[in-house]
């Protein structure tokens, strides 16, 4: 499907998002080391763990929102609500106030309103693209924001610190002006819209519900092991912007990566980090679709077990260098472990599945990422009492069970079916 044949709808999108996404990226990677400056590594890491929940519930309502108010209203209502979040951010960062409880306010409504956003905007997509060509779009959104995972770090290690109160400021005015421009010239696409409205149902007997669908994974013991091993190995990933972002920046203090002539580049922690993301920014958006179609090569049992001991040499191996070059050689082992599951994980959801509650199953296997990110903080309180390379070595151990967990499950999955999987 070309960008020209698009909805006008996801043209619109396509630009707003860019831009929030560019801007996000640019800030949201030194959240982290900002966090453990001004409360300490155990504060940081229990108050991440605190405004994750708060993101947790509003993902949970999201969707109900997304059907019950429309796609176009929680649209606009969020991006307001991220209106809201910069202009608290800017007050607490600017030349007249300075603080870091206001700051942390602002995150977690930013966290929560982003999260309200998205289902409505995942569902717009639907409502407007054929199946058939949904991957595509998908694919189009994807590599944007990989963009804007690339340059945003890159751009942020110098405004972040520089010029905070001014990229907050941009923060405000891009917001303003996305809701202006999404209540001017969107359309709803919501179906049925009316009825739904018709229909009322509370909000809370809504998350009931949502909950209550999650309970597949009760009863299907092979589907539950997916998701714990998914658990387990996320606590590796999802500290790109948690431990390996406070670690980096702490332990690089000046390094030359490159020296011609009397010309020489050097880089200090955080300009280290935002260089570890943008490989790992790059690296996605590049390789994504070409390790995907090899993966498909091989048994799914050695891609999910090989990704998870990966990130186990990965996580390990992070924790026993402060050399910026051995840094980004770990990244690309990291970058590759990633990769190796995408797609993949999908695909085995559908295959495991029962054909009628596809739906269930796709929405319990995102648990992976829900209980991950509310557990990833847990690292940065783990460093109030042990040392650096113990919490990494830590975090390879779990992603070493994973891959035991993953084994574990495919044998399951090979007697319940009676072949090898």
């Amino acid at each position: 499907m070309r960008l020209r044949d698009w909805d006008q709808n996801l043209k619109i999108r396509l630009l707003g998002e860019g831009m929030m996404n560019f801007l996000f990226w640019s800030f949201f990677p030194f959240m982290t080391i900002y966090f453990k400056g001004a409360f300490g590594d155990r504060t940081a890491g229990l108050l991440l763990i605190v405004s994750q929940s708060f993101v947790v519930l509003a993902n949970l309502i999201g969707g109900y929102c997304a059907d019950r108010f429309g796609r176009k209203r929680m649209m606009v209502l969020a991006v307001l609500g991220e209106c809201l979040a910069f202009m608290l951010f800017a007050t607490a960062n600017s030349p007249f106030l300075y603080s870091p409880v206001m700051t942390y306010l602002a995150f977690g409504f930013l966290g929560v309103a982003q999260s309200l956003y998205w289902p409505a905007s995942r569902a717009m997509v639907a409502d407007v693209v054929p199946k058939s060509d949904r991957a595509d779009v998908f694919a189009v959104f994807y590599t944007a924001l990989n963009i804007a995972v690339v340059a945003g770090p890159l751009i942020g290690s110098i405004v972040f610190y520089q010029y905070r109160f001014a990229t907050l400021l941009t923060g405000v005015f891009i917001t303003i002006s996305l809701a202006v421009l999404l209540q001017v010239k969107l359309e709803e696409t919501a179906p049925v819209l009316k009825k739904r409205r018709e229909t009322k149902v509370p909000w809370y007997k809504a998350i009931g519900q949502e909950l209550s669908d999650y309970g597949v994974i009760a009863r299907d013991r092979t589907f539950l092991l997916f998701i714990v091993g998914g658990v387990l190995v996320s606590q590796a990933f999802l500290q790109l912007n948690v431990l390996l972002a406070v670690y980096t920046s702490e332990v690089v203090e000046e390094q030359t990566l490159l020296a011609v002539g009397d010309w020489t580049l050097t880089v200090s922690g955080p300009e280290a980090f935002s260089l570890v993301l943008a490989e790992n920014g790059l690296l996605v958006a590049l390789f994504t679709v070409y390790v995907t179609k090899v993966m498909t090569r091989f048994k799914e049992k050695w891609v999910f077990i090989g990704s998870s001991l990966l990130y186990a040499v990965a996580m390990t191996a992070y924790g026993m260098t402060e050399s910026v070059l051995v840094f980004m050689l770990v990244m690309g082992v990291f970058t590759f472990a990633e990769l190796m599951m995408v797609g993949i994980q999908e695909s085995f959801v559908s295959r495991v599945a029962p054909e009628d509650k596809r739906g269930q199953y796709f929405s319990a296997s995102s648990l992976r990422f829900t209980l991950g990110r509310l557990l990833a903080p847990v690292s940065l309180v783990l460093t109030d009492t042990f040392t650096y390379s113990t919490v990494f070595s830590i975090l390879g151990g779990l992603s070493v069970l994973s891959a035991c967990v993953f084994y574990w499950m495919f044998y399951r999955l090979e007697q319940e079916q009676g072949v090898k999987a």
